[in-house]
Order: C-alpha cells, then sequence, then structure tokens
C-alpha cells in the first residue's frame, strides 16, 4: 500500500522550516519523517504526516507550494546490510530509485516509478512494508 508523501516548495530563508512544522502543530498533525534538499534560492521539504489532506490543506491554506506523491514506506531491520539487501533486489529487477530518506530509524521512504510492482517486488522477497 503506497503511502502519501506531500512536497513542500519553500523560499531558502531562516523560518520557513520553522513555518511549516508550526502550522502541523497547530493543526495537531504528528509529523513521521521528513527530508529536505536545497538549491541556492528554495528548498524541498518531503513530509510523511499523520493526516495528509488536512496538512496539505493547511498549508495551502498558510501560502505554500505543496504536491503530494505516493511512495513506498519499507521496514528495514537494524542490522548491518539490510538496506543493501533490499537496494540490491530492487537493482536485481531494474527498479530506478528516484530518491530515498529514512524515517523513524528503521524505515525507509522510496520514489520510484512503478510503485505497485516495485511493491510486489518488495512482498515476493519477504520485505515488510508499512503504512
Amino acid at each position: 500500500m503506497p503511502v502519501k508523501q506531500i512536497t513542500v516548495f519553500l523560499e531558502n530563508q531562516a523560518g520557513r522550516l520553522a513555518d511549516v512544522t508550526g502550522i502541523l502543530s497547530d493543526n495537531n498533525i504528528n509529523l513521521q519523517g521528513f527530508s529536505t534538499t536545497e538549491a541556492r534560492d528554495y528548498g524541498i521539504l518531503r513530509l510523511v504526516v499523520s493526516e495528509v489532506e488536512k496538512a496539505r490543506q493547511a498549508l495551502k491554506d498558510a501560502g505554500f507550494t505543496t504536491h503530494t506523491a505516493d511512495v513506498i514506506c519499507v521496514t528495514v531491520a537494524d542490522r548491518p546490510g539490510e538496506l543493501h539487501k533490499i537496494l540490491d533486489i530492487l537493482a536485481g529487477k531494474g527498479v530506478n530509485i528516484d530518491y530515498i530518506y529514512v524515517i523513524a530509524g528503521t524505515r525507509i521512504v522510496l520514489s520510484v516509478a512503478n510503485i505497485e510492482e516495485t511493491e510486489k517486488i518488495l512482498k515476493d522477497s519477504g520485505i515488510s512494508l508499512c503504512s
């Protein structure tokens, strides 16, 4: 089952991340995981939250540009080599990963072109998916 991720486009200036987390806090939305990337004048914030549509609307109402996308969340055992095992399975099946980030220590988020096919590969390989 895919997980919904919110992407927020931010100006690269002091306080913008705090603005986003304040909006989530004010709306009692739990931030379960996130990733940031930056360019010179802007940043991209990817969020996994407890209430996607409520968060997206609150951020939109505050003037933020947002986008939602389906991603895959995988539970990774906390042992050496476990991430490699998963990535090696996907590489062996020709799955290209657009980006990857960690949430909650033992969970990773994967962005891939064909979510359904990739989830099947992971499930067939005994990899646990989270929702």
